[in-house]
């Protein structure tokens, strides 16, 4: 895709100022300021958050001081104390995100005319935001279709905004990843050498996108650079930052993709822009997933920079990472989010399928530890919402689906490209992913399909599923290994069972991640090469 603005605009951002970026030191912090965990935080109920709201753990924010780092979601606030690395997890302090979707008046109003926002550079303050043009919801363009989205800018010395087209309703359509042009929104603001830089990202579903944009404003020249890498073009960034010096910056960059009542759907995971003299409208693309890098989750929703070091929030865990170094597995350290019971006293009955009359085997909690891991909930009914969970169970069960493995060109086409991090073949669980053991998958990795029968699992018979009542599911999030896999068929094991509701209280934690000890190659590489 061509640049939009003069590549005078670009030059300027990384020629005004070669001095580099200073490190600021790390923080060792006072453990005395540090909350300390008293009774762990129980995970709410379905009916209290809505189905599967409960799991919802993706990063809406990052706050940091000299003692802490505070990652929060909707429900938490999950904080590391910076003395000693370790978590504590209280409840959220965020506002109620259900407060916005309950008035439709101000929701409106938003859309017909959104508020600028503001961002300070060296004392000055910048009001900025993004529209579309025409706007489809004012009342005079009701119902004609935008064909811009536009940038607008009001700088410290002027009352009226400068405006600048980002892309148009034509550059979106060649791209080939949408028809109609999405609201678009401001998604990171951030200062970097003097200069102001801006991600925009746009609303997926239904045909409606956009293109994946970053704004870069240089206020001694009052020039804009529209950089629009193409290899995440079709996607969302859902967090940026800046890191290195100006002769050699690079861009990290969070993605996700959207859909149709299904606001999370992985990317290209975290993404390394390495710009290329001397504009910054062309440049090298690498992407960290989970299955080529020990990130925690394939959602990175929010990035934080202190020196060297970058932390990624995913709805999984979090990890920090010597951006330098993040090449070298050793040098992340991970912890993951994770929902834990106490086993009940006496034997805890678990069934091999969500819908299942009869317990397959019991667990006892003098054999297996006094604690079970939780990894989801399901209804087995949707009227009464009375439901089920899934817990991690070693002992494991097989089952056999009535489906095989089958190339990605045969099911969307031979145009198709699988993403970043995809599995080399379309199967049952291509939601999983390989960590050199089993598959496994991440609480982000779970696709919600909120108009569409909910999370899709391992089912050994999809007709049973009539859309009265969940699928009879054997795994959601339960780890998977392969035994037998053809064009038709799937044998496989999957460690987990499922287990009545109201015999556990789960609570919320946070664990190191542990990588496996001797990591084995990924099995449908080979079965994709056959």
């Amino acid at each position: 895709m061509k640049p939009i603005l003069p590549i005078l605009a670009i030059i300027g951002l990384l020629q005004s100022c070669t001095a580099p970026v200073t490190f600021s030191p790390q923080v060792i912090g006072n453990p005395a300021n540090c909350p300390r965990q008293t009774e762990p935080i129980p995970i709410a109920s379905a009916k209290d958050e809505g189905l599967y709201q409960q799991f919802d753990y993706h990063i809406r924010d990052i706050i940091t001081d000299a003692d802490t780092i505070t990652f929060q979601t909707q429900q938490y606030d999950i904080v590391f104390c910076r003395s000693d690395r370790t978590w504590t997890v209280e409840p959220g302090t965020l506002a109620d995100e259900s407060q916005t979707a309950d008035n439709p008046e101000q929701f409106q109003e938003n859309l017909q005319n959104p508020p600028y926002q503001t961002i300070e550079l060296n004392g000055k303050s910048y009001q900025y935001r993004v529209i579309l043009e025409p706007n489809p919801f004012g009342n005079e363009a009701q119902g004609i279709e935008p064909k811009t989205v536009v940038f607008e800018l009001i700088t410290p010395n002027s009352k009226q905004p400068q405006r600048h087209p980002l892309y148009t309703l034509e550059q979106v359509q060649q791209a080939e990843v949408g028809i109609s042009l999405g609201v678009p929104r401001i998604t990171s603001a951030l200062n970097y050498a003097d200069r102001l830089f801006w991600s925009v990202a746009s609303e997926q579903g239904e045909g409606f996108s956009g293109i994946a944009t970053i704004v870069g404003y240089n206020p001694d020249i009052n020039e804009v650079a529209v950089i629009q890498p193409q290899e995440i073009q079709g996607q969302q960034i859902t967090d940026f930052v800046i890191a290195g010096d100006r002769s050699n910056p690079v861009f990290w960059l969070g993605t996700q993709m959207s859909g149709e009542g299904n606001p999370y759907l992985p990317g290209t995971g975290l993404v390394a822009y390495r710009p290329s003299p001397p504009n910054l409208t062309s440049g090298t693309i690498t992407s960290y997933t989970v299955s080529n890098s020990p990130i925690i989750g394939a959602i990175p929703d929010k990035l934080h920079l202190e020196g060297d070091l970058l932390w990624v929030g995913t709805g999984n865990g979090v990890c920090q990472v010597p951006w330098q170094g993040v090449n070298n597995p050793e040098n992340w350290s991970c912890w993951r989010f994770a929902a834990m019971a106490k086993l009940p006293s006496q034997e805890l009955p678990i069934y091999r399928g969500l819908l299942e009359e009869t317990p397959a085997v019991t667990l006892e909690a003098d054999r297996v530890g006094d604690r079970v891991e939780v990894l989801w909930w399901s209804p087995v009914d949707y009227q009464t919402q009375k439901g089920r969970y899934e817990v991690r169970y070693e002992d494991g069960f097989t089952v056999t689906l009535e489906e095989g493995a089958s190339s990605w060109s045969e099911i969307y086409g031979s145009s198709w490209q699988p993403l970043p991090g995809q599995p080399p073949l379309h199967w049952a669980g291509h939601e999983w992913y390989w960590n050199g053991d089993r598959f496994v998958r991440g609480f982000d990795q779970v696709a919600l399909n909120f108009f569409g029968g909910g999370p899709v699992g391992i089912v050994s018979d999809q007709e049973q599923w009539t859309g009265e009542k969940p699928a009879n599911l054997n795994a959601l999030r339960g780890d998977l290994k392969v035994s037998e896999l053809t064009k038709t068929t799937t044998k496989l094991n999957y460690y987990s069972g499922w287990v009545e509701e109201e015999l556990l209280d789960p609570y919320f934690t946070v664990v190191p991640q542990n990588r496996p000890f001797n990591p084995r190659p990924n099995p449908l590489d080979e079965m994709a090469r056959l």
